[in-house]
């Protein structure tokens, strides 16, 4: 499985990437080695996450997110948390 995800950084800015573990990934931006935004705004949490079968459309759905308003992520990251996804 791939994904496409927003982190919550500690400055409460939000990071999109893609991954094919989530759990795995997320340890990573926590533990510096993530990506460089992510790596002096650490800890990090997962505010967002969407599936996806092939890497293809996991990095298209990574490359729209990015492309966003943070106003559009913080929704996207509300819908989800207050439909228990976290």
């Amino acid at each position: 499985m791939n994904y496409a995800y927003l982190v919550r950084c500690s400055d409460n800015s939000l990071y999109a990437g893609w991954t094919n573990n989530i759990e795995k990934r997320i340890e990573a931006h926590n533990n510096g080695t993530g990506a460089k935004y992510t790596r002096p705004r650490r800890p990090v949490t997962l505010a967002y996450l969407e599936e996806f079968d092939t890497k293809s459309e996991a990095m298209k759905r990574e490359a729209a997110l990015k492309k966003m308003t943070h106003q559009q992520k913080e929704e996207l990251a509300e819908i989800w948390e207050n439909n228990g996804q976290q």
